[in-house]
């Protein structure tokens, strides 16, 4: 699991200083690039060396209680399943003052060719690192 801390700004609320809901799927965003990132994996040289893109394909999202602005989040990222061209990442957003669930959500993210967004396999590298850690 990946976790990272985030804090809230103004810019990231309404005129009632909540989360906007938007900005929770940009949260979660930083999280899986972050995940990526942790495993050695930076999406601009999967880009430069495979040619490979990630897309999110759905997105199930459960807004459970507002952030504030100025709270202190915590982005905790994992997989849930693997499968041949595609990732399933259970994600949670937490309140680390209050140790509540904020938000959680599941997200599929497909493999595609940088050049025609067609479907591909997920590059090898990737499911080996990803298989290892189960």
């Amino acid at each position: 699991m990946n976790k990272i801390d985030v804090r809230v700004y103004y810019e990231d609320t309404d005129a009632g200083g909540v989360v906007y809901y938007a900005n929770y799927l940009k949260y979660i965003e930083r999280g899986r690039t972050e995940f990526l990132r942790e495993l050695g994996f930076d999406q601009n040289e999967l880009i430069a060396q495979d040619s490979v893109l990630f897309i999110v394909r759905s997105i199930e999202a459960n807004y459970l209680s507002p952030a504030f602005f100025n709270d202190l989040i915590e982005v905790q990222t994992k997989i849930h399943s693997i499968s041949h061209a595609s990732l399933v990442f259970s994600q949670k957003i937490m309140s680390i003052e209050k140790n509540t669930v904020l938000f959680n959500a599941k997200v599929k993210v497909v493999s595609v060719l940088n050049d025609n967004f067609k479907p591909c396999g997920l590059p090898p590298a990737i499911l080996e690192k990803l298989n290892g850690r189960k």
